[in-house]
């Protein structure tokens, strides 16, 4: 069993147990490779949808192998992990054999104010090894095909390159299929892979698929790059079978002073996005830089990179813990590359950017309203000019003559491909939408991001669509009609009265959005419209100690965690009596690992939990404070939970079991603990981080 050493609270990295999985590689919905167990060698690293994407990582100290990363070869030992680290930025490992530490860092720099770096398709893996004494240390990198296509019987081609400063091998389907295919189990069926290793650090390279075999065996690499190709990207004995990617990094003599070496990771596409039938570049190809330019550029920034993202880490931990305390630290630090894993970021044909979230393992749906919405506290906190990229691409949508409807859309189609909703009755009928669900979304997220940025031009330009769906919440928002909320797993309800409580929320965040625009009788009337059904709304749903589910169902009782925005954008259309009588009565009926979602089931959504906790108001650490009773569920949760996967957001209260869903950016909303903190709000929204 490894040792996961758990730091003081108050250390820079915060602290850290058993995260249920581990990026290693988090980029976008198609570059996403994790660990989904204790230690980095009892599985095969995977894809976020566990599909096997395997590197394996070798050591061979004083002539003797063993294995630090995967599964292959099962002949070789393990060196014992004695430590796991994971920070917003960093995922590090720490391994000992024969009286040698070896570190292993994987480094995402995703820096969410600098999009030239957030964009750019690069992970530094880093090796570096210490010793008792002198000992001599090689390391081996060897990278699967698999990374770079859909399944083991694609076709891929191989090659390397030089450009100035390393060498870059490169993988890729043979057939390159940009953009033709959508959906939710998926990986990517274009573009490629390149382990790009700078020159100076007498490393061998090869494309071959005997690379672990010879060097168990003597330490080197094979002396030639296989040819054969192109050739299936595994072939379970089948010959010929794709080249790996391989790397072999002296450390030369190591003692005392450590050793390092880095490699680059990363993957390309000449477009990652298909809008309105148009096809968009990534964000970092909006100049049209090259591939060479670009992983000239990462490696020159390197270091400075690394000393930007510690740097990060330790600022952001420290400030979730003063925000949440520890536990909420580790589900935030979790959540945090997840969140931006699970979008495409694209360059508009203005250089623009815009970004598409996928709903990662619910129905691949892209830019879903309901998706943004749960996330956008992340985005809010860190960056609102990203949820705006994010809003941009669905109020273009909405604009066109095509969605006919009067309230807002619920999708853009299916990820990679944003031509039009899916969901429901798509463009063709109002069967099975979220009417009252999304265009509650819509007004909040597009009022709190002006807000936040200070600039009500995005409004302005949209302010007729905007207006439709205010209409529509004030006729039909107070009393839902039986149909879909963003919880759709749930079924259909009728006079959902947390769904009533984001229409009333939606019609304030519209006038809202008029003062901000100096419309001020809009504003007057439509702040009068949202007070008025929220007073009606106290006496519909009132159930002795607690509200009701629904307004005719007496007896029952859900997370009103709409209720939030009240607090953070300071509507108080609900008086404090409202927040406290619900938070009195959830702390009755806490589970295992958490808060049901309603009287139904025992299931919950995480990202509901945080927002239904942070109705809470005061500091955290006190044993009766609310949020600290729902921290230490759900952190006992992410320790103990059954489920290896990259975080879900829909589990069993009782079992900790998953759902279903897993990867999805909507644990972003995690975020809205820190967002209700005024003044570490104001603090990171001036932070040039």
């Amino acid at each position: 069993m490894a040792v996961f050493l758990l730091l003081p609270a108050a250390a820079a990295f915060g602290q850290q147990e058993r995260p249920p999985a581990v990026p290693l590689i988090a980029h976008n919905p198609y570059f996403s490779v994790w660990s989904m167990a204790d230690k980095l060698t009892d599985e095969s690293t995977k894809h976020w949808t566990g599909t096997p994407q395997p590197m394996a990582g070798l050591a061979r100290i004083d002539g003797k192998t063993y294995r630090f990363m995967g599964v292959d070869p099962r002949g070789v030992p393990a060196m014992t992990q004695t430590s796991l680290k994971v920070t917003p930025t960093h995922s590090i490992y720490t391994f000992a054999a024969d009286q040698v530490t070896l570190t292993v860092n994987f480094f995402t720099p995703a820096l969410p104010r600098d999009l030239d770096v957030l964009s750019r398709p690069v992970t530094y893996l880093t090796v570096s090894a210490t010793g008792d004494g002198s000992h001599d240390v090689q390391v081996l990198l060897d990278v699967d095909p698999m990374i770079a296509v859909d399944s083991a019987s694609d076709s891929v081609t191989w090659g390397r390159s030089h450009v100035p400063g390393m060498t870059v091998l490169n993988v890729g389907s043979r057939d390159q299929r940009m953009l033709d295919r959508s959906g939710d189990n998926l990986r990517v069926d274009w573009g490629y892979f390149h382990l790009g290793v700078p020159d100076g650090n007498d490393a061998q390279t090869v494309a071959a698929n005997d690379a672990i075999e010879s060097f168990v065996q003597t330490g080197k690499l094979p002396e030639a790059d296989a040819m054969d190709m192109p050739a299936m990207a595994h072939g379970h004995g089948m010959k010929p079978e794709a080249a790996h990617l391989a790397v072999e990094l002296p450390l030369g003599k190591v003692g005392d002073t450590a050793v390092s070496r880095h490699v680059l990771l990363a993957y390309t596409e000449e477009y990652n996005i298909e809008f309105l039938g148009r096809k968009l570049r990534p964000y970092w190809q909006r100049n049209n830089m090259s591939v060479q330019q670009m992983l000239e550029e990462a490696e020159s920034q390197y270091a400075s990179l690394e000393r930007r993202g510690t740097a990060f880490d330790s600022e952001l931990t420290a400030d979730l813990e003063k925000a949440g305390g520890p536990a909420y630290a580790q589900l935030a630090i979790l959540a945090y590359r997840q969140t931006f894993a699970a979008h495409g970021l694209s360059a508009d044909i203005d250089g623009k950017p815009m970004l598409f979230p996928k709903e990662d393992f619910s129905n691949g749906c892209i830019s879903t309203v309901d998706v943004l919405y749960p996330s956008s506290p992340f985005f809010l906190f860190f960056n609102p000019a990203l949820l705006e990229a994010q809003l941009k691409p669905v109020m273009e949508y909405a604009a066109l003559p095509r969605w006919k409807w009067p309230f807002a859309p619920h999708d853009l189609g299916t990820y990679p491909l944003a031509d039009g909703q899916v969901y429901g009755g798509g463009e063709v009928t109002e069967e099975n939408q979220m009417p009252v669900e999304e265009s509650g979304n819509m007004l909040i997220m597009a009022a709190a991001m002006a807000r936040e940025m200070g600039d009500w031009d995005f409004i302005r330009t949209y302010w007729p669509e905007f207006t439709k769906w205010a209409e529509y919440l004030r006729a039909k928002g107070l009393d839902p009609a039986n149909q879909l909320s963003t919880d759709d797993f749930a079924g259909h309800l009728a006079h959902n009265a947390n769904l009533s409580i984001k229409a009333i929320e939606g019609l304030d965040a519209y006038a809202l959005m008029a003062r901000g625009l100096g419309k001020n009788d809009v504003a007057a009337e439509y702040e009068s419209a949202a007070k008025g059904m929220a007073a009606k709304w106290q006496q519909m749903d009132i159930d002795g100690d607690h509200y009701k589910l629904a307004f005719d169902s007496p007896g029952t009782w859900s997370q009103k965690y709409n209720l939030v925005w009240d607090r953070i954008l300071g509507f108080d259309l609900f008086p404090a009596k409202v927040r406290q009588t619900e938070l009195a009565f959830y702390l009755k009926h806490m589970n295992k690992y958490g808060l049901p979602l309603d009287s139904r089931k025992d299931y919950t959504k995480l990202d509901w939990e945080l927002w239904t906790a942070t109705l809470a108001e005061g500091p955290v650490g006190s044993d009766a404070d609310p949020f600290a009773m729902f921290m230490a569920r759900i952190g006992k949760w992410v320790n103990e939970g059954p489920s290896r996967v990259p975080l879900t957001d829909w589990y069993d209260t009782k079992t900790g079991r998953q759902m279903a869903f897993q990867a999805r950016s909507v644990v972003g909303g995690v975020y809205i603990k820190i967002l209700a903190d005024q003044k570490l709000a104001e603090k990171w929204r001036n932070s040039n981080q």
